[in-house]
């Protein structure tokens, strides 16, 4: 067990997990605080569309999932903008139409193998050195986008219409962070799958709210919450030779749960 951790792959794997957990957490504090869990599924669920357009326009997988992500996070807004229809239900035509859309368009290429499994549940452990640099690069650029843009996001989060009076250009503001998700939706697929982002995305924040006594500490708690799970995740993986992916995710719903218990039993 100890040895297997100086082996290239798993530190790869560590290394990939931690950085996109560092992302994730903190952008995903404000999908808590916007009631935005449903729309991070959404995204998601595109992610499988963007696979099929990787294959058919002989692209990197990560970056069709990325085009996907962005243009259905823009559609939904100009969904919103100009359609009849309440959010949830253009949240739900979307998610359910890319996904179907993807695996059927992936259905016509029977030539080309494709593993859906490690697209839906990934496999942190195949990370290359290549798929490596752009999960760094691309955390990165979330990082250094979201600390640029905390302060109008917290403003447009807490009242829009107050932001608005007071000069925040709101619909630039949430075209960045719809931007910002999709970037972190392409880059944390390989990591733990297409149906497991939105996990990734909720439940540190949620883990951290009872913790926390600012958004900038639920965002630091958020984040090494997100790690912790990501190493003993890992670590699970390794010892008892289960999913990379799924273990990241109980192990975080784990530390939700002893937060949860231990602030009631600290509020007795």
């Amino acid at each position: 067990m100890i040895d297997a951790w100086s082996e290239p792959f798993i530190l790869r794997a560590l290394a990939a997990g931690i950085a996109v957990a560092l992302v994730a957490a903190p952008l995903g504090c404000f999908v808590v605080w916007r009631r935005m869990a449903y729309f991070g599924d959404t995204l998601s669920h595109s992610a499988l569309l963007g696979v099929a357009l990787g294959v058919v326009l002989s692209l990197n997988p990560m970056l069709g999932v990325l085009i996907a992500a962005m243009l259905c996070g823009l559609l939904l807004l100009v969904l919103q903008r100009f359609g009849e229809f309440a959010s949830d239900t253009i949240l739900g035509i979307l998610a359910h139409s890319t996904l179907a859309t993807g695996v059927v368009v992936l259905s016509f290429f029977e030539q080309v193998r494709v593993d859906l499994f490690v697209y839906l549940f990934g496999d942190i452990l195949a990370v290359a050195g290549g798929d490596l640099l752009w999960i760094a690069l691309g955390a990165v650029v979330v990082l250094g986008a979201l600390a640029a843009l905390w302060r109008p996001l917290l403003a447009t989060t807490v009242s829009p219409d107050l932001a608005q009076v007071e000069g925040v250009p709101v619909l630039a503001v949430r075209v960045a962070f719809i931007l910002l998700l999709a970037v972190v939706v392409a880059v944390a697929m390989q990591i733990v799958g297409i149906l497991l982002i939105t996990a990734l995305l909720i439940i540190p924040p949620a883990t951290a709210r009872r913790l926390a006594g600012s958004p900038v500490q639920m965002a630091v708690i958020a984040a090494g919450s997100a790690a912790l799970s990501i190493v003993c995740g890992l670590a699970a993986s390794l010892g008892w030779d289960t999913p990379a992916g799924p273990s990241m995710v109980v192990t975080a719903a784990l530390l939700f749960v002893v937060t949860l218990l231990g602030s009631a039993a600290y509020a007795r």
